[in-house]
């Protein structure tokens, strides 16, 4: 499948702000797979879908088609230590969703290399290129690690 990589990543961008960064984790589809949540976005030739299960502890997959075809996937995994009651796992995914609407095209997997908001601090560090990747992001709460997650893609072959 051909297409422009500059379009490419602008929609990668475009799709991920729009959906779990945005939303949250309510469904936008009813979902494909039982007992998933599932999120989409589309816009032209290309379809976003993210689905995963667990909140958390979440496990999920993100692929980008192109005409119907899946050109690009990402795999993730992580949460929030079981030892967080759902108030704080609230209020910590509510800070990742605003880590993750920072998100760039020097840095377009989940959220930028760094961001502060009061006593949180997300990172995000990684390795290889959009073809090719895989990284970790940590949400660090007065010194003391309260989330983290490791993801890995590329473009399919």
């Amino acid at each position: 499948m051909t297409f422009d990589k500059k379009d490419f990543l602008g929609f990668l961008i475009e799709s991920k702000k729009a959906t779990y960064a945005s939303q949250g984790g309510d469904p936008s589809v009813t979902p494909l797979i039982d007992g998933s949540r599932q999120l989409e976005y589309r816009s032209g030739d290309f379809l976003y879908r993210d689905i995963y299960f667990g909140m958390s502890y979440f496990v999920g997959q993100e692929t980008i088609y192109y005409k119907t075809h899946p050109v690009w996937s990402m795999s993730y995994g992580g949460g929030v230590d079981k030892k967080f009651d759902i108030k704080c796992v609230r209020e910590i995914y509510s800070f990742l969703r605003k880590a993750m609407r920072e998100i760039t095209s020097n840095n377009p997997y989940r959220g930028p290399k760094k961001f502060i908001e009061g006593d949180l601090v997300y990172t995000d560090t990684n390795e290889g290129d959009i073809g090719w990747f895989r990284g970790d992001e940590k949400i660090i709460r007065s010194g003391e690690e309260v989330y983290s997650l490791s993801y890995s893609g590329g473009f399919l072959r």
